[in-house]
C-alpha cells in the first residue's frame, strides 16, 4: 500500500479539493467528509485509490480505509487541508459559533442589566486612558523636578498636567449619571444634573441626622459613581413615569423639575450616604484581602476571569474598577486580571510549537499573537484555544499563575494597579501607579506577565494535547503502528478455531441486513451483527484492545493468534460525540472474551442515530475465514485454503 500522505494526497484530489471539503472527521474505520459540491467528487477515481475499501454516500461521504489506517491517512488529509488554509478557517468558524451560542446563553434580564450598567462606562474608556496617561506623564515630570535636574520651565508645567490628567477623574461621576440617564431611558442633561449633586463643592454644608444611623455629615465625592448611577436610575425612572401623565403644555416645566428634585432629594438622604457605605467598603474589602490572601485571591481571579468573560459576568466587575479608582487612585483588580491575557499568549506559543505541521493556524497565530500581547485577546481565544478546547482550559491556568504573582506583590510589599480601564498586555504599562511609585507597580506587573507567559506555554505544553487533538490538527502523535503489542503473539496453527461470542445481549442480525452498505457488502470483512437489547458491550474474544475511539462507538481486539475482530456499537453513533457511551478499558488493556468494554445508554442514544445495530466482523478476513456459523455468531479458523476447505 501507497505511503498514508500520498493516498490522503490522491483522495483530496479526487474530493474535489480543499475549498470542496467543509468538514473532515474519523471514525474507526471511515474518514468522513462533508463536501460543499457532491458533484465535484470522482468517485470512481476515489474507489480505485490504493487503500480504499469502500465508499458510503450518506450525510457524510464515508471513505472505509479500515482500522489503524484511517487514522494515519485522515491525520495525513487534515494536513493538507491545514497547508491550503481549511483548518484555521475552521476553527474560527468553531469560535465564532461558540461566541454566538454564549451570546444568546448571555441573554437574560440580569446579565442584560450588567451589560447596561458596563455600557455606562465603555464610552468613557477612551477618556480614562487619555486622563491617566497624562496622570502617569506628570508623575514622572514631579519625579524628574523633585531631583533637581529639570529645566526650570518643567515646574511651570507640573500644575497644567495636574489640571487636565485630574479634572476628568474629578468629575466622572457626572458622566456617569448622563450615560446611565441614557442606558435606562432618560433624559442625559437630568442624570448629569442629579448626578452633579454628588461633585458640587457645596453639598459639604448638607448634615442631617438618621434614624438609626445618627448624625451625618456629607462630603463632595461621596459615593461617587455608584450613587451617580443610582441617582440618574431613578430620575430616569420618575422622569418615564411622568411623561404621557403631565399635560403637553406643562410637561417641559414639571417633568425635569419634579425628576430632579425627587431624585435629587433621595441622593442627599439616601444614595450618597449608602453608595459612600459601599465604595469605602470595596475599597478597604480589596486592599484588604490582597494584603491577606493576595496569592490566593491572584491565583483563582487570574484563573477565573476568561470563563467570567464567557458568561458575561466580567463587566459586573466595571464599577468596581472605577469605584477603586475613586478610592485608591488605581485598581489593583486589573492588573491582576490582565494576567489572564498572559495565559493566552503562551498557550498560543505552544501551540505555534506542537502543530508545527498546521500552517493556516500557525498562520493564525501569527496574526493574533501581536495584537494578544498588547492586550487584544479575542482573536486568540474564539479563533484559537477555545474552538481546540483543551488548551484554553491550560491558558487559564497559566493566567491563574500569573495573577498568583501579581497578587504575592499586592500582599507582601504594596498595593498596585492601574489608573484606568480598557487596555490590558503591554499596553496598560503607561497605567500603572502605586504608593511605592510608577516603577514598583510596572516592575510587578511585567513580573507576573512572564510568569503568566511561561506558566501558559510550560502548562499547555504538558497537558494541552491528547493525543485525538493533535490527530486532528496536525501535531505528532503516535499511531496505532507505532505502539508496541500488549502480548505476545502466538503462531497460529492451520485449522484452530476461535469462538467469537456475542458482544452485547440481544437479537442475532445477518450483515445482510445492516443498513450500511460498507457492513453489507463486506468492505470490512464478513462477520453478524447484533440489535442490541443491554448496553453493555464486552469483548467477543480474548485477546488485547488493538483500537478504541475516544466516543466509544468502536473498538477493536486482536487475539494472540493474530485475529482481528472489529465492534461498531450502533451506526452513525460517531457523530454523538461520545454522549450517552461510557468507555470501560484503554487500548492496549488485555481482555477475555465476555470483559466489558463499554456502555451505552440505549434509551438516550436510540432516537438520535440511525440504527443501534451493531456489526461485529472479522478485519482480517485473507487470513482468516469463518467456517460455522451458530444462528449467526461465526467460529473461524486459522488460514489456509486445504485447512479452511477440511473444516
Amino acid at each position: 500500500m501507497a505511503a498514508p500522505d500520498q493516498i490522503a494526497a490522491q483522495l483530496l484530489q479526487h474530493l474535489g479539493g480543499a475549498d470542496n471539503v467543509a468538514g473532515v472527521e474519523q471514525c474507526m474505520t471511515r474518514m468522513r467528509v462533508t463536501p460543499r459540491d457532491r458533484d465535484r467528487i470522482d468517485e470512481a477515481a476515489v474507489k480505485a485509490t490504493d487503500g480504499v475499501l469502500g465508499v458510503v454516500d450518506d450525510e457524510t461521504y464515508q471513505v472505509v480505509l479500515g482500522p489503524g489506517a484511517v487514522t494515519r491517512i485522515t491525520t495525513a488529509f487534515r494536513a493538507l487541508l491545514a497547508e491550503q488554509g481549511t483548518d484555521a478557517e475552521a476553527l474560527a468558524a468553531r469560535g465564532a459559533d461558540i461566541k454566538a451560542t454564549q451570546r444568546r446563553r448571555n441573554d437574560t434580564p440580569f446579565k442584560n442589566l450588567i451589560r447596561k450598567v458596563a455600557n455606562i462606562f465603555v464610552p468613557l474608556i477612551p477618556a480614562l486612558i487619555g486622563a491617566g496617561i497624562v496622570a502617569a506623564v506628570r508623575g514622572l515630570i514631579v519625579n524628574w523636578d523633585a531631583v533637581g535636574a529639570a529645566p526650570e520651565w518643567v515646574a511651570g508645567l507640573i500644575p497644567a498636567l495636574t489640571a487636565i490628567g485630574s479634572a476628568f477623574f474629578a468629575y466622572l461621576a457626572i458622566f456617569a449619571g448622563i450615560n446611565a440617564a441614557k442606558e435606562f431611558g432618560g433624559t442625559p442633561a437630568i442624570g448629569g444634573a442629579v448626578a452633579a449633586i454628588i461633585v458640587f463643592p457645596g453639598i459639604a454644608d448638607v448634615s442631617y441626622t438618621l434614624p438609626v444611623v445618627g448624625d451625618i455629615t456629607l462630603a463632595p465625592g461621596q459615593g461617587g459613581v455608584i450613587g451617580a448611577i443610582f441617582a440618574a436610575v431613578l430620575a430616569s425612572w420618575i422622569e418615564r413615569g411622568l411623561r404621557g401623565r403631565i399635560p403637553d403644555a406643562i410637561d417641559i416645566l414639571v417633568t425635569p423639575t419634579l425628576a430632579l428634585l425627587g431624585s435629587g432629594l433621595a441622593t442627599i438622604f439616601a444614595f450618597m450616604p449608602l453608595a459612600g457605605a459601599i465604595a469605602t467598603g470595596i475599597g478597604d474589602g480589596a486592599v484588604w484581602l490582597l494584603q491577606v490572601s493576595g496569592v490566593l485571591a491572584g491565583f483563582v481571579l487570574g484563573g477565573l476571569f476568561l470563563p467570567l468573560v464567557m458568561l458575561g459576568l466580567h463587566q459586573a466587575l466595571i464599577p468596581i474598577h472605577a469605584t477603586l479608582i475613586e478610592q485608591l487612585g488605581f485598581t489593583p483588580l486589573l492588573t491582576i486580571l490582565a494576567m489572564a491575557g498572559a495565559g493566552q499568549v503562551g498557550a498560543a506559543i505552544a501551540i505555534w510549537i506542537r502543530l508545527r505541521r498546521n500552517a493556516s493556524l500557525r498562520r493564525a497565530i501569527k496574526g493574533a499573537l501581536p495584537v494578544g500581547v498588547l492586550g487584544v485577546g479575542e482573536p486568540l481565544i474564539y479563533a484559537v484555544t477555545l474552538p481546540l478546547g483543551r488548551p484554553f482550559l491550560t491558558a487559564c491556568l497559566g493566567g491563574a499563575f500569573g495573577g498568583a504573582v501579581a497578587g504575592a506583590f499586592n500582599q507582601f510589599v504594596a498595593p498596585w494597579g492601574a489608573t484606568a480601564i480598557g487596555p490590558s498586555g503591554l499596553a496598560l504599562l503607561p497605567l500603572l501607579q502605586s504608593d511605592e511609585g510608577q516603577g514598583y507597580a510596572i516592575l510587578a506587573y511585567v513580573v507576573g506577565l512572564v510568569v503568566g507567559y511561561v506558566a501558559g506555554f510550560a502548562i499547555t505544553m504538558a497537558f494541552g494535547f491528547p493525543k485525538a487533538l493533535l490527530a486532528e490538527h496536525g501535531g505528532a502523535v503516535e499511531t496505532d503502528a507505532d505502539a508496541a503489542p500488549a502480548v505476545a503473539p502466538v503462531a497460529a496453527v492451520p485449522g484452530t478455531r476461535i469462538a467469537i461470542a456475542t458482544p452485547a445481549e440481544g437479537r442475532i442480525v445477518s450483515l445482510d441486513d445492516v443498513p450500511d452498505a460498507a457492513f453489507r457488502e463486506r468492505t470490512l470483512g464478513d462477520g453478524f451483527a447484533v440489535d442490541p437489547t443491554s448496553g453493555r458491550f464486552a469483548s467477543p474474544v480474548a485477546g488485547t484492545i488493538t483500537a478504541i475511539f475516544p466516543t466509544g462507538h468502536a473498538f477493536g481486539v486482536t487475539t494472540p493468534e493474530g485475529l482481528e475482530v472489529l465492534v461498531h456499537v450502533g451506526l452513525g453513533t460517531v457523530a454523538l460525540d461520545g454522549e450517552g457511551f461510557t468507555v470501560l478499558r484503554a487500548e492496549g488493556d488485555v481482555v477475555a472474551a465476555g470483559d466489558a468494554i463499554v456502555d451505552v445508554d440505549l434509551d438516550a442514544v436510540r432516537d438520535r442515530v440511525p440504527s443501534l445495530v451493531s456489526p461485529v466482523v472479522v478485519l482480517n478476513g485473507a487470513a482468516w475465514s469463518i467456517v460455522e456459523r451458530d444462528g449467526d455468531a461465526p467460529v473461524v479458523v486459522a488460514a489456509t485454503a486445504t485447512a479452511a476447505a477440511d473444516a
